[in-house]
């Protein structure tokens, strides 16, 4: 992997990759604005396609699957929601090269929230909790199981890695005594042993749009699914403030131990992330490092 690359095997695209691929395949669409949208991703790029569209490409094989079930699921899903969701508009298939599917979606107008500057935290908070009840109330036939959302001591393993390799990275000043204890008690937790419940698996900060303080859309859904409704629980650590934390889980009506299981699988993702993205992602590094200090200041 080449210094500053976020992962082995990342396709190379352009703008002109883009262009090349739109006149190819959405011809009615070639000649508009093509630019790339920054973003904190970590699997797909996002190319601004004139100003009402939204090219995203998989930056990986491993997001490559993650195309075909936001095309087949969010045309069900998006009536049911009570933010908005992406809306495709064109699939686009490998060509030019380029080995993966791809989509065209509605750009969908917003912006990122951010951890310490919310406008409105405990009104976001209801939000959130609403998109999320939203989430868990559907009932498809033939649901995938969510990226995540499976038993927590699946992550077992590479949680303790993570924390053994932060332990080697001492500038990064993480307590690992105390993430490993975090970690134990939500493992100590009783699994969830109901029907799994609908998740859209993946609610960072950066799959978040909101305008004055408030939800508006939620994107990236490749990692949704069904699974432990705890997965969904990740915006009380990585986005919102104590006070609006429990306006979060009261509106819920989360129990103890699905909560230490929220917790344990925030704190997991972030361990993990960090010593992987400190140095390609700052975006994501900067969450990571929130997290932790959320979780373990509770402590």
């Amino acid at each position: 992997m080449s210094a500053g690359q976020m992962h082995r095997g990342m396709h190379p695209i352009d703008d002109g990759l883009v262009r090349r691929l739109i006149a190819d395949q959405f011809p009615q669409l070639a000649g508009l604005a093509v630019e790339r949208f920054p973003s904190g991703g970590t699997v797909n790029a996002m190319y601004r396609l004139g100003d009402g569209m939204v090219v995203r490409l998989p930056l990986v094989e491993g997001g490559a699957k993650d195309v075909s079930r936001e095309q087949q699921w969010l045309p069900r899903l998006a009536p049911r929601l009570p933010a908005a969701v992406p809306e495709v508009v064109g699939a686009g298939e490998p060509a030019e090269g380029y080995p993966w599917p791809w989509s065209v979606y509605r750009w969908l107008e917003g912006e990122n929230p951010e951890a310490g500057g919310l406008r409105e935290p405990a009104l976001l908070a209801g939000d959130l909790a609403g998109f999320v009840a939203a989430m868990r109330s559907i009932t498809l036939p033939g649901a995938p199981p969510a990226y995540r959302g499976g038993p927590l001591a699946l992550l077992d393993a590479s949680t303790r890695a993570a924390i053994e390799a932060l332990r080697g990275i001492p500038e990064e000043g993480i307590d690992c005594e105390a993430a490993t204890a975090v970690w134990e008690e939500a493992l100590r937790a009783p699994g969830w042993d109901a029907p799994p419940v609908w998740l859209h698996a993946d609610l960072m900060p950066g799959n978040l749009l909101v305008d004055g303080g408030r939800l508006t859309a939620v994107i990236d859904f490749g990692c949704m699914g069904v699974g432990d409704p705890a997965c969904d629980l990740v915006p009380a650590w990585n986005l919102l403030p104590a006070a609006a934390r429990e306006v979060f889980r009261e509106a819920l009506g989360v129990d103890d131990d699905t909560w230490n299981r929220g917790r344990g699988r925030t704190l997991s993702q972030a361990l993990i992330a960090l010593p992987y993205y400190r140095t390609t992602n700052p975006a994501m590094a900067g969450n990571a490092r929130h997290v932790i200090r959320e979780v373990l200041g509770e402590r």
